[in-house]
């Protein structure tokens, strides 16, 4: 038997390791740390590349199709945000921006640009402080809807509309106590309830239990509404966790992801670690014609931006 070498024992211990990362991400609901591992799918099949170069050029075959299978498999889970893109749709779409501007951010001006520069017609905000409220009422003039709530702390919230904004409400949704909006905006095309929340981060068992809380009452709210829905929000989980499988398959709504790829919005600072927590889901009958991610605005969260149209 041909003896292991330090490489051989390195590749191996690389290949139990990512594969016991990628299995752990389905075990999210047996305890909160495990789901975390579910967030990371394109880190996992990005970190195979260069060891199974290594594993080709050293001629470790065996080693180089284990890294290929588990490429292939955290694959899977991101392949399908690239198909499903939606036919173009003639006439003028509504635009939707979704920016969590970090309590602590001191960059109004960057903010505010950003926001002139992408003219959404409904503006979701959140991390809302009052100090924060007071620095955008400088959007009072373009915006002459508001839904408002803001905080101390991480949870303040802000719902703008060009649009009228009728039967909005701030409402508490799950165990975690913290803020979300509802409101109907009444668009040229026809009339499309909003829903704006933010669920707690998963950082510890208590605040996963609020999180998963949050996001499990949400379906039945959505299907409450009359209207086609519009959620918005840094819900703090990527598409690949249980919770937001759940979410969506309990919701009938569909994420706005599928089609235009991944586009990650957390944490600014390490491109390497990027995950999407930042979502846009919608009713089927809504049409999404564009997606994509904003630019830098000081946050650790880069905003959404979705073009679509009402029928």
């Amino acid at each position: 038997m041909k003896k292991r070498t330090k490489l051989d024992w390195g590749l191996d211990i690389f290949i139990g390791g990512i594969l016991v990362a990628s299995l752990l991400g389905f075990a999210g609901r047996l305890w909160w740390g495990f789901d975390l591992f579910s967030h990371f799918r394109v880190q996992y099949l990005q970190l195979c590349l260069v060891p199974f170069m290594v594993a080709l050029w050293m001629r470790r075959n065996k080693r180089a199709v284990a890294l290929v299978l588990l490429v292939c498999f955290n694959y899977t889970f991101v392949l399908p945000l690239y198909f499903g893109k939606p036919d173009a749709t003639p006439g003028r779409p509504v635009r939707a921006m979704l920016m969590n501007i970090n309590a602590s951010n001191g960059n109004a001006e960057r903010v505010l640009g950003s926001i002139a520069q992408a003219d959404p017609d409904i503006l979701l905000l959140e991390e809302v402080t009052p100090q924060w409220a007071e620095k955008l009422s400088r959007l009072d003039t373009r915006y002459k809807y508001r839904i408002s709530e803001p905080q101390a702390g991480c949870f303040g919230i802000m719902l703008l509309s060009k649009y009228p904004l009728e039967h909005g409400k701030v409402v508490e949704i799950g165990s975690g106590g913290v803020p979300s909006v509802i409101a109907e905006a009444y668009l040229p095309q026809g009339v499309v309830c909003i829903v704006g929340t933010h669920p707690p981060p998963p950082l510890g068992a208590e605040l996963s239990k609020h999180r998963n809380d949050q996001l499990a009452a949400l379906p039945a709210l959505v299907k409450k509404q009359s209207r086609p829905v519009l959620l918005m929000g840094d819900l703090n989980t990527t598409p690949w966790s249980p919770y937001f499988t759940k979410l969506v398959r309990e919701s009938g709504l569909k994420n706005s992801m599928k089609g235009f790829g991944h586009q990650p919005t957390w944490p600014r600072k390490h491109f390497f670690l990027r995950i999407p927590l930042d979502h846009m889901l919608c009713s089927p009958e809504i049409t999404i014609r564009n997606r994509m991610v904003g630019r830098d605005v000081g946050s650790d969260h880069f905003p959404v931006i979705m073009d679509f149209s009402v029928p």
